[in-house]
C-alpha cells in the first residue's frame, strides 16, 4: 500500500474546508474496520485513507505549519500503513466503566492486560494461525500502554481463506486473563482484502 506523502497534508485553512467530509468518509470506512473483540479490545484494521485522516487531524489539534514538523508526522504516522501482504492495526484496550473509576483503579485494570503483546492476539484465517506482532516501546514492566499498534504478516493461505467465503476468521486474545473472540463479518474481510492485495 502506497505511503501517505507530504504533498497530500492540507494546510489549516484548506483542511477546515475538506474536514467535515474527510471525516464522514473516514468514519464510513472504519465501520468496517473496525472489531470489538469481547468489552475491553477494540482492533481498528488501518489503511492510507485512515492514516491520512489521523496525519490531517494532528496537524490540525496541534496547529502545526513548520513544513519539517508537517513531514515528521508523516514519518510517524506511515508505520501505520500496511506493508504487502500484511494487515496493520490499532488495538485499544478499552475500559467502559472508566467513568466510575478513580486513576489508580484504572491503571490497575490496564495493567491486567500486561503480556497482551506476547503471542496472546492471533487472527486465525481458516486453519492459519498469524501473530500479532506488537510494536516495541509502547509498554513497560510496570506500566500497560492502553492503545498498541499491531501487524499481521499473511500468508499466501492466510490471504486465501481470507477470500474464501466459507472460510472462518477470527481475531482472538488468549491472555490468561482476557479470553476472547469475534468473527470478522463479509465487509470487514473485503475491506481488508484491499489492504493485502495492493
Amino acid at each position: 500500500m502506497r505511503k501517505v506523502e507530504r504533498a497530500e497534508i492540507k494546510d489549516l485553512v484548506a483542511y477546515e474546508k475538506a474536514r467535515e467530509a474527510m471525516r464522514a468518509r473516514v468514519i464510513a470506512i472504519k465501520t468496517h474496520r473496525r472489531v470489538a473483540v469481547g468489552p475491553n479490545l477494540t482492533v481498528l484494521f488501518e489503511n492510507r485513507d485512515t492514516v491520512l485522516f489521523q496525519i490531517q487531524e494532528m496537524v490540525r489539534t496541534e496547529r502545526i505549519v513548520d513544513d519539517a514538523k508537517i513531514q515528521d508526522e508523516v514519518d510517524v504516522y506511515n508505520a501505520l500503513v500496511p506493508d504487502a501482504g500484511e494487515l496493520s492495526a490499532t488495538v485499544f484496550i478499552e475500559i467502559p466503566e472508566l467513568v466510575s473509576m478513580s486513576q489508580d483503579q484504572v491503571r490497575e485494570t490496564v495493567n491486567r492486560f500486561q503480556g497482551l503483546d506476547r503471542d496472546r492476539v492471533w487472527l486465525v484465517a481458516g486453519g492459519v494461525r498469524v501473530a500479532a506482532r506488537f510494536e516495541t516501546g509502547q509498554t513497560k514492566e510496570e506500566k500497560m500502554a492502553a492503545v498498541h499498534y499491531v501487524r499481521f504478516a499473511l500468508p499466501p493461505a492466510a490471504r486465501a481463506a481470507l477470500a474464501d467465503p466459507a472460510a472462518e476468521v477470527r481475531l482472538v486474545s488468549e491472555h490468561p486473563w482476557y479470553r476472547a473472540e469475534a468473527s470478522l463479518g463479509p465487509e470487514t474481510r473485503r475491506a481488508l482484502l484491499e489492504d493485502v492485495s495492493d
